[in-house]
């Protein structure tokens, strides 16, 4: 079993930046996936950014490319979100998750995580 943290969430101005970090416990997440998704009040949890086991395939949505940077430091058991550029309807609580290796093929879809944490909460002010 894997426990997983979020940290970093806050309140910040418009245009400002955040650096949310996943930590990892119970056991070493290297060999896993791991996604960042977001939901806020009223709607669906929706991607946000993905990186595989190696580190080196990043997967983000449109809407978000060039704000949002994922990365990961294995020796550390730990995944960070950057968010730049922030803007009000970024407002959300932001949940990281991870996979056991082939639980499934693709990165989109809170379906393709088996482990979730609780959130961490990222409130943008105009």
């Amino acid at each position: 079993q894997v426990q997983l943290v979020e940290s970093g969430g806050g309140l910040v101005q418009a245009g400002g930046s955040l650096r949310l970090a996943c930590a990892a416990s119970g056991r070493t997440i290297s060999g896993s996936d791991v996604g960042w998704f977001r939901q806020a009040p009223g709607k669906e949890r929706e991607f946000v950014a993905a990186i595989s086991r190696s580190g080196l395939n990043k997967y983000y949505p449109d809407t978000l490319k060039g704000r949002a940077t994922i990365s990961r430091d294995n020796a550390k058991n730990t995944v960070h979100l950057q968010m730049n550029s922030l803007k009000p309807e970024d407002t959300a609580v932001y949940y990281c998750a991870a996979r056991d290796p082939g639980y499934s093929r693709s990165y989109h879809y809170t379906n393709d995580y088996n482990y979730w944490g609780q959130g961490t909460q990222v409130t943008v002010s105009s």
